[in-house]
Parts: C-alpha cells; structure tokens; sequence
C-alpha cells in the first residue's frame, strides 16, 4: 500500500435530506486521513449540498448526475465522473465507493472506463417497487446484474437487503458485509432532555399523546397510512397530537385527506427538520408505516431515544425492531393493526418505559463510529489485494 494515502471517491447521486446521505457525508468526513484522501462526488442541487461543502474535501458537482433514468445523460455523467477518477487511477489504487441504485451504475461503469479499483458499492434498500414501467425496472436489474460483475466489495445497510441482492443475483461473487446505518448514539441519547423544549415549539401540552412519523412523503414511506391511522387513533384518543417531519411529492395529497378526516386542529406537518432528537423527545411513539425499505435509520434513532416504535413488518426493519421487545410490528397497510398497537401504548405508560429501556440496551450496534471503523478495514483488505 502507498505511504501515501489513498483517494477514495464516494458517490451518490443527490444530497437529500436522507439517511444514506447523511452516512455519507459523515463517513467521507471521518475517513482517516493519514490513510483515505475522501472526494465526494454528485448531482447538484440538494439539501445537503451546504453541509458538504463545509466539510473541507474536494466536492464535485456533476450536472448530469440525476435522479431519473435518462441513459443518454447517464452515458455523459459516467464520462464526466470517469474524468475525474483517471488522473489518481493512473498513480495507483482508487477507492470508488458508490450508494444506492443510480448512482451505483454510473459511478461502477465511470471506475471501468477509468480503469480505477477497488470498487465498494453500499445497497442502502432496493427501490425497484417505486418504478412503475415495467421495462425500466428490468433495465435497471439489467444494469445492476451487469455492474455486479465489476464490483470488488458489496456493503447493506441490512442482511435482508443482501438475501434480495442474492435472489436477483446482482452481487457476482464479491465479498459482502452487512455494515450497520450508522447514528449518533450519544446525540439521540439526549432526547429526554430536548422533550419540553421541542414541545413548547411545537405548541404541545407536557401532557399530551404525541405519536408522530419521521419520513419524506413519498410512496415508498405511505404517508396516508400514518393519516388513516391517526384518524383511528384519535377515536379512542382524543386528546392526541400528531406530526409528519419531512417532504416530498404526497404532500398535497397528505394535507388533503388531512382535512377530509377533520384532523386538522390535531395533526402537524412540519415540513424537512433537523432537530430529529428533539422531535424523537417531544413524542411518545413512532410510527413507520414504510412499503419497503433498506433498515430505516429513524428506527434505530428512536431506540437510542428512548421511544417505542411501530412498523411495518417490511425487508430490514425486523432487524432494529423486535417485535414486542422494542416496539411493534403490523403488517404493510394495516392501518387498523398500527392503530391498536398505538392505543395499546398510548394507555400502558409501562409497557412504553419497558419498550424503550429494551430499545436503548440494544442500540449499539448502530453507533456510527462502528460504521466507518467497517468501511475502513473492509478498504484496506481490498487494498492489500490489489
């Protein structure tokens, strides 16, 4: 291995206000330099972008880098990425580290064309569901079975994710690691702390059930769930407030049936926030009524925090949520199964205690320095191969 340290290149295709973003921007900003010169690489125009350039690492932006599947433009940001990884590449080993499905098939076919090794790519869930066409989505498991074969190392937020990857035979035979979402254990930790403040902000009473849902509105997440539920909730519980934090493409329809359910002088939506410890302090429980999902970092952070969770029974939540021994879980679409679980805690203030202190007891395999102690030994055992 150089003296030197290696450039690792990581890239994903937005900085969203996501969980797979937000690891990375922390694993690129906590990569041991005397070993890993970070680079982060994607499209422009997201949340994150600030934080990134805060950072102090080399950022590039690729224009072409989008969301949708656009082959032509995709063909040019593999080319434009490409660009970037051939200087370090001729020199010697480049670690290319890609996230999740686009931006794991250009960033792969950019290190090919760049002849740059080894390639890491970190499966963060599937989201194969969320393509309506049924020719895209066999394009885009084309193109992921095909990069499959380029790739030197596969990373999952969760093991069902890997058994997914392995039934739709898009791993080759590569190593692959089950390496945990990481979180701030001891920032989540203080939530207890954070609840009168963020209540009072909020216009909540000390005293009031809050059952809210952390997540972006989209399809992928069910937000109308979360409103039919409440509706339920709030039959047997009348008292009880309500809030979705986050944004996105269902909101008019959310606010909609909203109002359609009389629940607008009992539900919040408070839009993107950061404050998610004091969020997780202000409630009760968690609700997360996701489709489908890679391992949600929202349940590990309610665990941290002391909170009972309800969820969706769905790919790798089992594995943070243990159902009856730190939250519950339904069935995807049972509104009415998630709103009994909800009232059951919302009236059993010990079965809630009991919940959270098992949730707290077993969170620790998700502290974020585990993460990226992972990442970086699974970089050097590629490195001392090639």
């Amino acid at each position: 291995m150089s003296s030197l340290p290696t450039p690792v290149f990581h890239i994903i295709t937005m900085l969203e206000l996501g969980g797979a973003q937000q690891n990375t921007l922390h694993t690129v900003a906590s990569l041991d330099r005397a070993e890993f010169a970070p680079h982060l690489v994607c499209g422009p125009g997201g949340l994150l972008d600030d934080e990134a350039r805060d950072l102090g690492i080399p950022l590039h932006f690729i224009p072409e880098l989008v969301r949708p599947i656009r082959p032509l433009q995709d063909w040019r940001a593999a080319r434009s990425i490409a660009a970037l990884l051939k200087p370090d590449a001729a020199k010697g080993p480049v670690v290319v580290h890609t996230h999740s499905s686009k931006a794991g098939v250009v960033g792969r076919l950019a290190a090919r064309m760049a002849n740059a090794s080894p390639v890491v790519h970190s499966i963060h869930g599937f989201g194969h569901e969320a393509i309506d066409a049924r020719w895209k989505r066999r394009m885009v498991l084309a193109a992921e079975r095909y990069m499959g074969g380029y790739t030197d190392a596969f990373i999952s937020v969760s093991q069902c994710s890997l058994d997914e990857g392995r039934q739709l035979k898009l791993l080759g035979q590569a190593p692959q690691r089950v390496i945990r979402s990481g979180i701030d254990l001891e920032d989540f930790g203080r939530a207890d702390s954070l609840r009168e403040e963020t209540r009072h902000g909020l216009g909540y009473s000390a005293m009031a059930p809050v059952v809210g849902m952390i997540a972006c509105l989209k399809p992928q997440k069910a937000p109308l769930d979360f409103v039919e539920m409440a509706a339920l909730v709030r039959e047997s519980n009348p008292s009880t407030r309500f809030f979705l934090a986050g944004d996105g493409e269902l909101r008019v329809a959310v606010e909609r049936r909203i109002q359609e359910l009389g629940l607008s002088d009992c539900f919040d939506l408070l839009g993107w926030r950061r404050d998610i410890a004091g969020l997780l302090g202000a409630l009760d429980v968690l609700v997360l009524t996701s489709r489908w999902e890679g391992l949600p970092r929202v349940c590990p952070q309610a665990m941290a925090a002391g909170r009972p969770v309800v969820a969706t029974r769905v790919d790798g939540i089992p594995e943070a949520v243990v159902d009856s021994r730190n939250g519950f879980l339904v069935e995807p679409g049972d509104i009415r199964g998630a709103a009994r679980r909800v009232h059951q805690l919302l009236k059993d203030p010990e079965l809630r205690r009991t919940l959270a202190q098992n949730g707290r007891e077993h969170v620790q395999e998700f502290d974020q320095s585990h993460m990226v102690a992972a990442q970086e030994a699974l970089y050097r055992e590629l490195l001392r191969g090639t």
